[in-house]
């Protein structure tokens, strides 16, 4: 297994300790909820900006906040920061992700970011061919292929897929990125599913085929879920000022979203971003109600009290929702959160002493048709001193298995990475699974989704703030939503946002 040295896990977060070592290190102080609803809970001076969720979108706003001489607090429900971003530690010594991972070309802010706190890249593994698994049969593939890494599916699947393709992409730049309900023909687009359109444009199954995978590995959600408005939107997403968003872009590793990981893990960016802001972060402090009070805001959580001038929420929809707000928010605002659900996931990860499927000729990424999972990763380390294998749990096939023990998701994922990569794969020396539908402050991940008729009917609530109440997430961003560099962007834009209206 990997040395600490090797590929390090983040600091461990703690009742007792705000960023374990990380913390000490930078001299912070600490700062933690005494108690639920008790009278001994501590009432903090008032503050310029109390900040609701320590995740990406939260801390960089509260970065960009501090700069500018603001007084900022951050109130977390966990005992952790980086909301949907967590390193799971791993019993040999070292740490995998649960959530968040990749990052690729123009997603710019996260890579800033990591860059300004040290936080290094590595090149995700993907030397080797991929392997598609698909009615019984194992079939590698090159991973540079005319449409870049395309499983062999037959010649008229193949074409019918590629012109599918480019008519997503095409139809993706008629999307203004800031406002999708303005579109010429959103309408048209926020009337019918993904699924209706893929069923008249993706007519070979086998193309059919390729897009409901790449749905469900996007979006964690299946077609029939979706509006195709949301769906072009995200596409559009995928790029930045300077280069329109493309659905390659989303779905590909090398060139792709998913072309680099962290050293050390992806959790370890929140929380060096964290240690920088000290005692200014409340962990074990999940927020009850914000209430209006004079020219400012009471926010109040479970053990502490935050008086404020403005707010600034920064979780994803359904859990802003579950707040209670004096007085009530206005009916759109809440109408679009009751119809922002988050898309179901999970991820498993089995540790194996080497990466054995190298030897093979594999760089460990499968597309499936059928079983528990159906795609995945070579989770490795950059010095490869073990091997991990990372599936995603996606969708149907996450929510068949919300009631299941770890226990019988090990058995089911295992089976599934025997199938794909041999009998070597059914014996891990260790598993983590992140079961992101049971997370009580999450719910689902890694995105919240919207189907037909909520974006051009609620769309413009999604960042409009409610008096001096500002709104955050990744959900919330014109780039990369859904995403690390979504987040960190929404963090951005929401701290100018506030100095603005200071």
């Amino acid at each position: 297994m990997a040395s600490e040295r090797q590929f390090p896990r983040p600091p461990r977060l703690s009742r007792r300790s705000l960023l374990g070592g990380a913390a000490a290190a930078a001299g912070a102080a600490t700062l933690t909820a005494t108690g639920s609803g008790t009278a001994s809970a501590a009432t903090l001076p008032m503050v310029d900006v109390a900040i609701v969720g320590a995740g990406l979108a939260g801390l960089t706003a509260a970065r960009d906040l501090v700069a500018a001489g603001k007084s900022v607090v951050v109130l977390e429900a966990r005992d952790r920061v980086g909301g949907r971003v967590v390193g799971l530690d791993l019993a040999g010594g070292g740490v995998t992700e649960g959530g968040g991972e990749f990052i690729g070309p123009t997603q710019n802010r996260i890579k800033a970011l990591a860059d300004s706190l040290g936080v290094q890249t590595f090149a995700t593994y993907n030397t080797g061919d991929n392997l598609l698994y698909k009615d019984g049969k194992k079939t590698p593939y090159a991973t540079d292929g005319v449409l870049g890494a395309v499983p062999p599916i037959d010649a008229a699947g193949l074409a019918n897929a590629a012109i599918v393709q480019a008519t997503l992409d095409d139809l993706a730049k008629q999307i203004p990125v800031d406002a999708p309900w303005t579109a010429a023909k959103a309408d048209e687009w926020d009337r019918q599913t993904f699924e209706t359109w893929l069923r008249a444009n993706a007519v070979i199954p086998s193309a059919k085929f390729l897009f409901d995978v790449a749905c469900t590995s996007i979006f964690s959600a299946e077609p029939r879920e979706l509006s195709f408005l949301f769906v072009l939107f995200y596409i559009a997403a995928a790029g930045d000022s300077a280069n329109p968003g493309t659905l390659e872009r989303l779905t590909e590793t090398a060139g792709g979203a998913q072309e680099l990981r962290f050293v050390g893990g992806s959790q370890l960016v929140p929380v060096k971003l964290a240690a920088t802001l000290g005692d200014r972060v409340v962990l074990n402090a999940p927020v009850r109600t914000i209430a209006r009070s004079g020219g400012g805001y009471v926010v109040t959580a479970d053990g502490v009290t935050v008086t404020a001038k403005k707010v600034v929420v920064a979780v994803p929809p359904p859990i802003a929702a579950r707040i209670t707000y004096d007085p009530v928010l206005p009916a759109s605002r809440d109408q679009l959160t009751q119809r922002l659900p988050m898309a179901s996931v999970g991820k498993a990860i089995a540790i194996y002493d080497t990466p054995f499927w190298r030897a093979d000729g594999l760089n460990g990424q499968v597309v499936s048709d059928t079983g528990v999972i159906s795609s995945t990763f070579d989770n490795s380390p950059p010095d490869a001193s073990y091997g991990a294998l990372m599936g995603f749990i996606e969708a149907d096939e996450a929510r068949k298995l919300d009631a299941a023990s770890e226990a019988e998701v090990r058995a089911a994922v295992l089976k599934d990475y025997a199938t794909y990569f041999g009998a070597k794969a059914a014996s891990p020396t260790s598993f983590v699974l992140q079961r992101w539908n049971n997370e009580t402050y999450t719910r689902g991940g890694p995105v919240s989704i919207a189907a037909p008729g909520v974006l051009t009917q609620y769309g413009p609530a999604l960042r409009t703030p409610v008096g001096g109440i500002h709104w955050a997430g990744t959900e919330t961003s014109t780039y990369w939503m859904g995403f690390m560099d979504g987040a960190v962007r929404s963090g951005e834009r929401v701290a100018k946002e506030v100095l603005a209206a200071l």
